[in-house]
């Protein structure tokens, strides 16, 4: 009589089982991980946001901030910090709670054999189909807080309800709650498959190439050394691929582009100014964001007894 077989399932195949609890608490790592260091930063995202859309006005990081606070008061490189917040709070609880789930979906949908041997692409498309929600769920907010930080002083509201309603009564021009959804969308997925594709190979390479024991074998200070390392190698990728992107969100809040479409945008701006502008100031920005972030989730996830992200 044969004997029937247990399906694999990744869900199962490690040390700590991916059921509800652990997919839950996946997603708590992710909203401190986005919320806490994109609201932490939010003066050197207030400063990239005019450097896009004012490019004549403001040429570097440094004096990007000394011009703000010049003009403005020291509080006005503070502005959008409560949209920033919340919005990315919503967004790092859906990018890092459904990639796991995704990750793991696909990785049972291919088989063992698959799953191992087309990982990447694995990481990849679980990592896209979570940040597609997740810009759903940030795009009202970071339409709310692109406009607050580039507004010239005194022509919209700065606090976060009154900005918001302002946006809402005046929708038919600043196409609130999801005209950049599309640009969002070709900004953050490309910026999330190379966050999160890239992090799990610089981790693999690491432990396969510097810290070749067990991974279980190293102290967590370590372990959580290598995500670090991982994180910001990843994120000087991941603010190059999304720049275009990212520029073309912060133009859309320019008051001159009012019912301009996406194409004529970018047409006007020339693909070397979108791809230029304030690059630097993202590279700085989004490495150091992304390296913190995944810090935060991995310790997270070690304080929960998950253990760290990735490995051979």
């Amino acid at each position: 009589m044969a004997v029937a077989t247990k399906q694999w399932d990744v869900r199962y195949a490690g040390a700590v089982p991916h059921n509800f609890d652990y997919y839950q608490k996946c997603l708590w790592g992710g909203v401190l991980a986005c919320g806490l260091t994109h609201a932490g930063i939010t003066p050197l995202d207030v400063t990239k946001c005019n450097m896009q859309v004012f490019p004549g006005k403001y040429n570097g990081l440094v004096s990007g901030l000394k011009t703000i606070m010049k003009e403005e008061g020291s509080a006005a490189i503070w502005k959008g910090f409560t949209p920033t917040l919340i919005g990315y709070s919503l967004q790092g609880a859906f990018k890092y709670g459904l990639y796991e789930v995704f990750k793991d979906t696909y990785s049972n949908l291919a088989g063992e054999e698959n799953a191992k041997k087309y990982k990447a692409w694995i990481w990849a498309a679980g990592s896209a189909s979570a940040e597609f929600f997740a810009d759903i769920a940030l795009c009202p907010l970071e339409m709310v807080k692109v406009k607050v930080q580039t507004s010239p002083a005194g022509t919209w509201p700065v606090a976060f309800s009154a900005a918001t309603s302002k946006m809402w009564a005046e929708r038919a021009t600043t196409r609130f709650p999801y005209g950049s959804l599309v640009p969002l969308w070709s900004r953050q997925i490309p910026y999330t498959i190379a966050k999160f594709v890239l992090f799990e190979q610089t981790v693999s390479l690491f432990y396969t190439h510097i810290f070749t024991a067990p991974k279980e074998t190293y102290s967590k200070a370590t372990q959580l050394g290598v995500t670090f390392a991982s994180g910001y190698i990843a994120g000087v990728a991941c603010a190059i691929v999304s720049h275009p992107a990212d520029s073309l969100v912060s133009l859309m809040g320019k008051a001159e582009n009012k019912g301009k479409g996406l194409g004529q945008i970018a047409s006007e701006t020339g693909f070397y100014a979108l791809a230029t502008k304030g690059l630097g100031a993202r590279i700085l920005m989004v490495g150091t964001l992304t390296g913190f972030q995944w810090w935060i989730y991995d310790t997270f996830k070690t304080v929960m007894g998950l253990g760290t992200t990735g490995g051979k």
